[in-house]
């Protein structure tokens, strides 16, 4: 897969991104591994596969396993209500309209959030920064978790937090912090052991730093600070390497078994890759500011949501991954999908906002593009 690694190294070379580091895995093997640029720049440090990144939103198909877990367990169950799972747990009301004055009207829900809706962010839960009356309220101090949802429970797809909440569900019902949950559960059992909200002292140096594109097109760095440590929540905060979330997505390629042992029933599995959201579908995802974010996900006005993933519907690029295929990226451009018929799943991890931007986008195709052509023994098209 030599061209894997001329196309990413190119990239750097011109200045697209400044680091960026890509892995590739069937159900056993690891068949590819590459980093190129630096993980420091002002440092002049460069990037190496060990290289530790923050996920964001990656984070949450991981909370979604762990809660798949739990229901495993029969300790939950995908239609308990959020309000019985919560003790002092308050639902929103539903927005229904906004005065000129800034004045917020609501009504209350057509029925209670289930732990299936905040799998499937159908629960009406959006990040404040993703809607301009959701954003003023968050100005004002309201937190997000008590923003009015932006429908009924199961009407609607809509990107949000939920999978914060869904944390909340599984610290309580399992008696542990969530990080401690899925280092038991997931992380050790799966031998990521670079994988946490909080990295030790002795790994900070291997944390690529965080770069902002302006818009000249260059980068702004951000140093790390002495300590690096996130907030602990189920939709973003965990802290990775490329090789280390290869093995959660291994893990979905063999259908919930680690070696010899079963983590998850194949059963579960397959709910969490099959479509759980109906007739309803992803949606194009809008930033207030898009220096943030620009619009996601791509596939958004056809494909669907199972359990913590979205499922590539067809049409689809015959070059690229096929329909079945699962994927979720996070905010500083690290992306990945699996690809069950192929047998093929892949990271690609960069650390820059603004998120989907169009030259890491670019990157990420070209390289799934030239993925796919190397499986098939032909050159990619472009």
């Amino acid at each position: 897969m030599r061209d894997l690694s001329q196309f990413l190294s190119a990239r750097v070379k011109q200045g697209d991104v400044t680091c960026v580091v890509a892995a590739v895995a069937d159900a056993n093997d690891v068949l590819y591994s590459g980093a190129f640029g630096k993980r420091a720049v002002a440092a002049d440090v460069n990037a190496t596969p060990d290289t530790i990144f923050r996920l964001a939103s990656m984070t949450k198909p991981v909370t979604s396993l762990a809660a798949m877990m739990l229901v495993d367990d029969g300790r939950l169950s995908l239609d308990d209500p959020i309000t019985e799972l919560l003790p002092g747990y308050r639902q929103p009301p539903v927005f229904s309209s906004s005065e000129p004055d800034g004045h917020v009207e609501s009504r209350p829900a057509s029925r209670d959030i289930r732990v299936r809706d905040l799998l499937t962010n159908t629960s009406g839960i959006s990040y404040p920064f993703f809607n301009p009356v959701l954003s003023r309220l968050s100005e004002s101090g309201v937190p997000d978790l008590e923003l009015p949802l932006l429908h009924d429970p199961g009407a609607r797809w809509t990107y949000g937090p939920s999978a914060a909440l869904l944390a909340r569900v599984i610290a309580n019902v399992s008696g542990q912090a969530i990080d401690d949950f899925c280092r038991q559960r997931i992380f050790d059992p799966l031998g990521m052991h670079d994988t946490s909200y909080a990295v030790p002292q002795e790994k900070t140096h291997r944390v690529v730093t965080q770069q902002k594109r302006e818009k000249h097109g260059g980068f702004v760095e951000r140093d790390n600070p002495p300590a690096i440590q996130s907030r602990g929540r189920g939709d973003d905060g965990l802290l990775s390497t490329a090789g280390d979330y290869l093995s959660f997505l291994q893990l979905i390629l063999k259908r919930g078994r680690r070696g010899s042992t079963q983590l998850l029933r194949e059963q579960t599995i397959d709910q969490m890759m099959a479509n759980q959201i109906g007739d309803a579908f992803v949606e194009l995802t809008v930033a207030v500011q898009s220096s943030l974010a620009e619009p996601f996900p791509p596939g958004a006005g056809k494909d669907k949501f199972g359990f913590g993933f979205q499922i590539e519907t067809e049409p689809s690029d015959p070059e690229l991954r096929g329909p079945g295929s699962l994927s979720w990226s996070g905010v500083f451009n690290t992306y990945f999908w699996v690809d069950p018929r192929k047998d093929i799943a892949a990271v690609v991890l960069m650390q820059f906002l603004p998120g989907n931007d169009r030259k890491a986008m670019d990157l990420f195709r070209g390289f799934e593009r030239r993925l796919y052509a190397s499986l098939e023994g032909s050159p990619a098209s472009t």
